[in-house]
């Protein structure tokens, strides 16, 4: 049996955050730590690295790790 395991950047953390909160599935204001839900656990102690490695909690809001939205309607 073969494992893969992807490797997570703050870009693609950033970017799968993003799609959750587009989709609804979490909150801006929810944890950061929500996200590991939906990430598998075998890959989660790599996501939890680079987060901390970018001074990122576990505690600190999604909308922290995902910045500010733009809207080209307003």
């Amino acid at each position: 049996m073969t494992y893969t395991t992807v490797q997570y950047s703050l870009d693609v953390i950033k970017d799968e955050a993003r799609q959750l909160v587009i989709k609804g599935i979490v909150s801006r204001q929810q944890p950061i730590y929500t996200l590991c839900q939906y990430i598998p656990a075998r890959e989660w102690a790599c996501v939890e690295c680079e987060l901390e490695e970018c001074n990122f909690l576990l505690r600190d809001r999604i909308g922290d790790l995902i910045g500010h939205e733009t809207w080209d309607n307003d």
